[in-house]
């Protein structure tokens, strides 16, 4: 993890080809995609799942998913 980015772990909520919206903390919600990694090895995220979000500390709106926990 680079010094400017925040990792949050949450729940997808919902999924619209690849975008993705993930509660955090029950109030907060993030707009992501899908980080490279999660791309190229063809992960599936589905509603529901755990997942760690990367967001940058200057927007605190968007992020990528970089991993789905298990």
């Amino acid at each position: 993890m680079s010094k400017d980015k925040l990792e949050f772990q949450g729940e997808v909520v919902d999924a619209n080809k690849d975008r993705f919206k993930v509660k955090i903390n029950d109030s907060f919600i993030i707009r992501c995609t899908l980080s490279g990694k999660i791309r190229v090895n063809a992960v599936k995220i589905l509603i529901g799942d755990q997942v760690i979000v990367e967001v940058s500390e200057y927007d605190t709106s968007q992020g990528r998913i970089v991993y789905r926990c298990k």
